[in-house]
Order: structure tokens, then C-alpha cells, then sequence
């Protein structure tokens, strides 16, 4: 949802600031994938709406580095080592987020001890990535409410207009965003108009 777009739309951009290598393993198959990105948080959405389903959060990580190209050396690095494992990316995935390349099957188990042997050498590695997540949506939940605040002016202060058949688009999305929290075990009451927390628990019923 765009309360989580930063002003930085390109994971490949210039070499300045800290950025993340992550490996992202699928939940229900064996593939995975690699890459770097400063927003980490911000590229898994960009790559599937339901992130948080799609990926394995209990086995996904992040390798943090001091530059952007810190974490593209280690991702060619990587992915040099994984050639051999090289595949298809799911067709659910989003091609316009340039989330056609870089996936491996059976190549888990070889980038986490490379991760780990990161880790003794000084890196910090967030591994498993569900702390790390939920952390950052408690760090948006301003974001969170004031985009909240705007949709439910868009629909005159109705959330029952969501559930138009016109709106599918728009509910969709607006649901892809507040199971984001419930999936992560946060109090969306705490974040959200009352309208629209009632709204959703009303859905999850």
C-alpha cells in the first residue's frame, strides 16, 4: 500500500546508505529468492502483495551492509556460487518489480550457513525475519493510520462501501495491507479509525 512507499522506488539505485541482502524462501516450495535492496520490507510487497503468506518468515533473512554495494558484491557473489540452481520465477510473482530474476531452488541450506558465517564475521543477519518485519509495520502504523484516515474519506466514512462488487480492486488491497498486522501479531485496533478496525474485524469473523 503506498503507506509504506519510500522516496527511493529502486533497489539498484546509487551506492550510498546502508542497504540488506535478503534471501526470501517461498513457503511451500523449495525456491527462493535473492537479492539487495535498502527497503526490504518494501520490495517483498512490491514482489507479492500477501508477502507475509508467500514467503517462509520463520526461515527467510537479512544480511545488513554498510552500502549498496556492499550487498551487491555479496549478491553476485552468491549468485555466481548458485548457477547450477537457477530457476523459473513463480507465476505469481510481479514481473514489473523486477521479480523475474535471481530465484534458486535447493539452495537454501548453502546461503544460510553463508549468512551465519557472515554473522561471526561482524555482520548483523536478521534471521528468522518475522521479528525484524513486525518491527518495521509498528514503525509504519502512522502510515498506517493516516492512509486509513483517507480511505474511509474516499468512501464517505462507510467501510461497508468496500465490500461493493465495483470496489474488488480496492478491497483487495486494502485487505493485502491490514492482514500484513494480524499475520505479524499486531493490535491493528491500536492503529487503525474505529470504523475501519470494526470493518475489519467484521471481515475475519
Amino acid at each position: 500500500m503506498a503507506f509504506l512507499r519510500s522516496s527511493d522506488p529502486d533497489t539498484h539505485g546509487p551506492s550510498e546508505g546502508a542497504c540488506f541482502l535478503y534471501v526470501l524462501p517461498c513457503a511451500y516450495e523449495d525456491l527462493l529468492k535473492l537479492g539487495f535492496s535498502r527497503h526490504p520490507l518494501e520490495r517483498m510487497q512490491a514482489l507479492h502483495p500477501r508477502y507475509y503468506e508467500f514467503f517462509d518468515l520463520d526461515r527467510a533473512l537479512l544480511v545488513e551492509t554498510d552500502t549498496v554495494r556492499d550487498a551487491r558484491d555479496l549478491e553476485l557473489r552468491f549468485g555466481r556460487a548458485l548457477t547450477e540452481h537457477g530457476a523459473p520465477s513463480p507465476l505469481t510473482v510481479r514481473r514489473e518489480a523486477a521479480g523475474h530474476t535471481e530465484w534458486y531452488r535447493g539452495a537454501y541450506r548453502r546461503l544460510a550457513d553463508e549468512a551465519r558465517q557472515l554473522r561471526a564475521q561482524g555482520h548483523v543477519v536478521h534471521e528468522p525475519l518475522r521479528p525484524w518485519l513486525r518491527k518495521q509495520l509498528e514503525n509504519h502504523a502512522q502510515g498506517l493510520y493516516d492512509w486509513a484516515v483517507a480511505l474511509l474519506e474516499s468512501v464517505q466514512h462507510e467501510p461497508a462501501q468496500l465490500d461493493a462488487p465495483e470496489l474488488v480492486g480496492l478491497r483487495r488491497r486494502v485487505v493485502d495491507a491490514l492482514d500484513a498486522y494480524v499475520a505479524l501479531d499486531l493490535d491493528l485496533d491500536q492503529h487503525l479509525p474505529p470504523a475501519l478496525s470494526q470493518w475489519q474485524r467484521m471481515r475475519v469473523r
